[in-house]
């Protein structure tokens, strides 16, 4: 069963009494959340509370929809004050947010809610001087927590990396803290994000969160290592998951991803193979990021690679970037591309390479006759120059229609 997603950490007591002064002074709810919009802390109620509200307090945060409603407002980038929205659909009031930043990070939001969409002047005032405050008092837990995140990061790297004596060195350090345990099962993910992504830190904040569900979990445990445009999840269970489980996993985290970020982010997932003991997650990793090219490459994965369903694809796509284009494309293909009723002809030969060539499979799955198959597939032999009764041949064939799948549309795919 998919893991629940955590919700952010609650607030210090310093600042839930920053939270709580400033509600009585206003007469209103005030809460503040992480520049993801997920509530860190908040104040009593004041007769104010929204549908949006109560969820928030009862689930420790609001619906997708809520949020992503949030952020498109440009929270995340707003260096003052403002109000945003209510939505009645969703049952969201208007509320005023202020972004609580220090030395240019967005620590999170100061949140009030303002039904009539105005503040008087003593207000805003009050809001914020507390902002002041709520932003020094969460920089510090904000270096604290940092810290924590890159010592993580920082074995998790060593742990997949190719130097085999820092591995080494790695596994003895996460069994000394605590960190991993006794697991034998290990499994590791890559998310990728587009080059083309909004702020770093909107994006690292985003990554974590997307991941941090599973990180401890009653079936795994693990450790994130988070970059600017790239995060890897490490995980020890005590059983290989199945691959029903991981496709769960994977299209949790994309479904995160997409709340928070804009759609230019564009994320992938790519899952690396099972393997048994942490001395193999290096190769889970690498396997992980063949599955990741995978699903940048392959729609019709819907951005989740999982390296155990690639088959022969996982060879190809470990050629250098560079290499795979269309010239890997063998001619007598090319040929049949360009030949009339060539797409028709294609279509045929993938279906019957992929039914190894069965004749009463192939004319069944493309609703033909065995007489008009027959006849296609003499037109394909006198096209290419080869022969279907031959291994080699339709080895070549197989693989230069594999490579087609694989090719971006800028890398000059044949048509």
């Amino acid at each position: 069963m998919t893991a629940r997603l955590e919700r952010a950490r609650p607030g210090s007591p310093e600042l839930q009494a920053l939270v709580d002064e400033l509600a009585e002074r206003l007469g209103r709810s005030v809460a503040v959340d992480d520049p993801l919009v997920r509530m860190i802390c908040t104040s009593r109620h004041f007769g104010d509370e929204d549908p949006v509200r109560i969820t928030t307090l009862l689930q420790g945060r609001a619906d997708n929809a809520a949020i992503r409603h949030v952020l498109a407002q440009g929270v995340a980038q707003w260096s003052r004050p403002g109000f945003i929205d209510g939505r009645d659909d969703l049952g969201l009031l208007p509320r005023y947010v202020a972004p609580l930043r220090r030395r240019g990070h967005l620590l999170g939001l100061l949140v009030v809610v303002a039904p009539e969409k105005t503040l008087r002047e003593k207000e805003t005032a009050a809001i914020a001087e507390a902002a002041e405050a709520m932003a020094a008092q969460m920089y510090g837990e904000h270096i604290a927590a940092d810290n924590r995140k890159t010592d993580e990061r920082d074995l998790a790297l060593a742990l997949v990396g190719a130097d085999v004596a820092a591995r080494t060195t790695a596994r003895r350090r996460g069994k000394e803290l605590g960190l991993l345990g006794a697991a034998e099962h290990v499994l590791v993910t890559v998310v990728q994000l587009s080059c083309a992504t909004e702020l770093v830190r909107q994006s690292e904040a985003a990554l974590w969160a997307a991941l941090e569900g599973f990180r401890q979990t009653r079936s795994a445990q693990g450790l994130i290592a988070i970059g600017k445009e790239r995060a890897i999840l490490l995980q020890l269970r005590d059983r290989p998951p199945g691959l029903d489980e991981v496709a769960a996993q994977s299209a949790r985290i994309l479904d995160e991803l997409r709340t928070f970020l804009d759609p230019s982010a564009d994320p992938v997932i790519g899952v690396g193979g099972r393997h048994t003991g942490l001395d193999d997650a290096w190769t889970s990793y690498e396997q992980a990021l063949v599955a990741a090219r995978a699903a940048r490459r392959l729609p019709s994965l819907n951005s989740a690679g999982d390296w155990e369903l690639l088959g022969e694809r996982a060879v190809l796509l470990q050629l250098p970037e560079h290499a795979l284009t269309t010239s890997l494309v063998p001619k007598p293909l090319r040929l049949l591309s360009e030949a009339h009723g060539g797409d028709r002809l294609r279509d045929t030969l993938r279906c019957f390479l992929e039914h190894a060539g069965s004749i009463p499979r192939t004319a069944e799955t493309l609703g033909i006759h065995r007489t008009s198959l027959y006849y296609r597939l003499r037109q394909i032999q006198e096209i290419t120059g080869l022969d279907l009764d031959d291994g080699a041949h339709r080895l070549t064939l197989h693989l230069g229609l594999r490579i087609e799948e694989l090719l971006a549309p800028g890398d000059g795919r044949a048509a």
